[in-house]
């Protein structure tokens, strides 16, 4: 019997301090976001002006590239941890999943029927200030870069945290050409809006 509790308590102690499984959160903060897009898509104002399909090829290529960092890549350096392998890392890692898929999907809803998937001017385009749209000039974007870190810091490794930083690079260049197509719409109100809203980073950049 002594022998058995300690088989028992030797069990127990090392499952404290397996890396917990939070694979299917991970995986559910992601599948929701796309389950808005999918549906958010039939909701969207008719376009009057879209960006040229050759313009988008950079930032496009980007994204991808990000996302291959993500899924394949795991050799050598790359597979390497940039964090400590630690139930604490892990869940901090959803935390801030979470959290850039919930950012992102507000702004979603506060940008509404002007939303599109390119730079793109709707019939009766509006300026969406308020909400998230007031922390950063382009809230999905820089909740989706957030959600890409925190996915990042829960799986560790090099290969993620590089995808992210692509990722971010790509944003902004497809966010810089969505404010060429601000500007030229909104005139002054849209400069102006540059100067008190920071575009993807809040109080930085």
């Amino acid at each position: 019997m002594s022998r058995i509790r300690h088989v028992v308590y030797d069990s127990l102690k090392k499952e404290d301090f397996m890396q917990p499984d939070l694979h299917r959160y991970i995986v559910a903060a992601w599948w929701t976001v796309g389950i808005v897009w999918l549906f958010g898509a039939f909701t969207t104002k008719r376009t009057v002006r879209s960006q040229p399909a050759g313009d988008r090829v950079v930032y496009v290529a980007l994204i991808v590239l990000a996302c291959l960092f993500f899924q394949r890549f795991r050799i050598g350096m790359l597979a390497w941890r940039f964090v400590p392998d630690s139930a604490a890392v892990s869940y901090a890692g959803l935390a801030l999943t979470i959290a850039g898929c919930a950012f992102t999907i507000s702004a979603r809803f506060y940008l509404g029927n002007n939303w599109s998937g390119r730079p793109t001017i709707k019939k009766g385009h509006t300026l969406v200030r308020s909400g998230p749209y007031g922390v950063v000039r382009h809230p999905i974007y820089s909740g989706i870069v957030l959600a890409m870190l925190g996915t990042a810091i829960y799986m560790g490794e090099i290969r993620a945290l590089i995808g992210t930083l692509i990722a971010l690079i790509g944003f902004k260049v497809k966010s810089r050409l969505e404010e060429s197509f601000m500007t030229e719409h909104f005139g002054t109100e849209y400069a102006n809006y540059k100067q008190h809203v920071k575009s993807l980073v809040p109080f930085v950049w």
